[in-house]
């Protein structure tokens, strides 16, 4: 067991483990939203949601909400309940973003699709660490280049978690997780008078729409998840599969590059591949002058695979390091790939630091890491093998490791209890959330789930790109709430 550092947490754990019924939320105020979600058709709202739900009259915490209000009463069913993924993304705009992405606009007729910065995040109740982005400049773990770099990486990554247990948001730190987030949802529920929720969420979120349905089975009317975590979400095993991720989508790349001998990176997908162990060989040993070495180009590559509009860019940087060239200018980092872009565009009373933080704090309360620097270095030795792109990144340490607090209650077990009400849809090649942990959500979920596969590459896939199987079926579950008899290949 680690040391506990924060006096709060002991109080938690002798309290009972079902959380106790908490009063019914009142309906949110509407009005303006804040200036990141002002002007594109939403209205916003706050309630007030228990800090410990096994202690409803105490502590309460602010939960942001906004609502993107269907405009035809004659249709309207519910309400669709979203989540951006992370776990720390925004989500207040998330409902126009997926008016801009052109959602069916039969869904938005059918549904107020609402929007949620989930606890701890921008507009509800923040928590920060108190880190600079040198501290923890990604939240992907770095790449340990041998059992040296572990031993060094656990040093730095112990000095983070100490900051979060010692930062101004500390009290609340055990409560930052995907269950008590999930009872928040159900709040929100109450407070829009709704007997039911339907739910769309992406990437971490089909995680905490996992917990949810599972919590509340009876709540639940239609699930929509794509690109599963996995019935765990973002636990140590999660961790490693980016390793197993980074192979399935590659070959994607590969072929992108063969095929534009104009790059130089090698004329067929073989000798793209050799082309990234050579680039991370030299630059392992001698550094670029633009500061890319080997971890950081291996990160670079990871987080350019998310989308095929990053393809383009991770060619220029691939041609740009191996001819000395100047490196182009960094795409925009993806959620779950890089926090400096939600650290750099801090607002004035917003922790520079949230968007990890809030990530960090939910994903070591979630589960109970392993403690053991050891087991970090036999696991980067075994991945290392196994997936050798970039397995030796994904098992290494986090600040997890050295949480300065134990998890309040067990993770939620997902099963197969409850109304067969859940769409997973998955792509073959996803970098991020990898086929195999969208697998075992189905086989938790059994009869409840039914999983649409999409021949594709990339992360997310409803919206995303335009297949018009994928996405037919996933908006004919949202409309209708009908699902194929099986589970369909698109």
């Amino acid at each position: 067991m680690r040391k506990v550092l924060l006096p709060v947490l002991a109080a938690a754990l002798v309290t009972a483990a079902t959380p106790a019924v908490a009063s019914a939320a009142p309906p949110p105020k509407w009005g303006p939203c804040p200036e990141e979600a002002a002007g594109l058709g939403l209205e916003c709202g706050t309630i007030q949601v228990p800090l410990d739900y096994r202690d409803p009259g105490g502590k309460t915490i602010e939960i942001a909400i906004s609502r993107l209000a269907s405009t035809k009463p004659e249709k309207r069913r519910g309400v669709l309940l979203t989540n951006t993924g992370g776990p720390g993304g925004e989500g207040l705009a998330y409902p126009a973003t997926l008016k801009k992405l052109n959602i069916p606009q039969e869904v938005l007729d059918g549904y107020d699709v609402i929007g949620m910065d989930p606890r701890g995040v921008h507009n509800s109740t923040p928590v920060t660490c108190g880190l600079t982005l040198e501290e923890h400049p990604t939240n992907i773990p770095r790449y340990a280049r041998d059992s040296a770099d572990v031993t060094t990486e656990a040093q730095r990554v112990a000095a983070v978690a100490a900051k979060c247990g010692s930062s101004a948001t500390a009290p609340l730190l055990p409560y930052m997780t995907t269950a008590n987030t999930a009872r928040d949802m159900d709040r929100v529920r109450e407070a829009l008078g709704e007997r039911k929720v339907n739910y769309f969420g992406i990437s971490y979120g089909t995680y905490l729409g996992s917990v949810y349905t599972s919590l509340f089975p009876e709540r639940s009317d239609r699930f929509l998840i794509d690109s599963a975590t996995g019935p765990g979400g973002w636990d140590a095993s999660f961790s490693r599969m980016f390793g197993q991720g980074v192979e399935d989508r590659f070959p994607d790349f590969a072929k992108f590059a063969a095929s534009k001998p104009e790059y130089g990176l090698g004329r067929t997908p073989a000798q793209v591949t050799a082309k990234y162990f050579e680039l991370a060989a030299r630059l392992d040993r001698t550094p670029s002058p633009d500061g890319y070495n080997g971890q950081v180009f291996r990160h670079v590559t990871f987080a350019d695979l998310y989308y095929d509009k990053s393809l383009p860019h991770l060619a220029e940087t691939w041609r740009a390091l191996d001819t000395g060239n100047p490196v182009p200018t960094p795409a925009v980092p993806t959620p779950a790939a890089q926090s400096s872009a939600a650290q750099s565009s801090a607002g004035a009373g917003y922790p520079s630091d949230n968007y990890i933080a809030s990530q960090l704090h939910v994903i070591c309360n979630d589960s109970d890491w392993p403690e053991d620097v050891r087991t970090y270095r036999r696991n980067v030795a075994i991945d290392r093998f196994r997936h050798p792109m970039f397995g030796a990144a994904a098992a290494d340490i986090t600040p997890c490791a050295f949480w300065p607090s134990e998890p309040v209650e067990p993770p939620v077990k997902i099963t197969d209890r409850g109304p067969s009400n859940v769409l997973i849809v998955q792509n073959l090649r996803d970098p991020a959330t990898p086929l195999a942990g969208a697998r075992k959500l189905r086989e938790a979920f059994g009869d409840r789930a039914r999983m649409v596969t999409v021949d594709q590459g990339g992360h997310l896939a409803y919206l995303f790109k335009d297949n018009k199987c994928a996405n037919d079926l996933a908006t004919e579950f949202l409309v209708t709430g009908a699902r194929p008899r099986h589970d369909r290949a698109c």
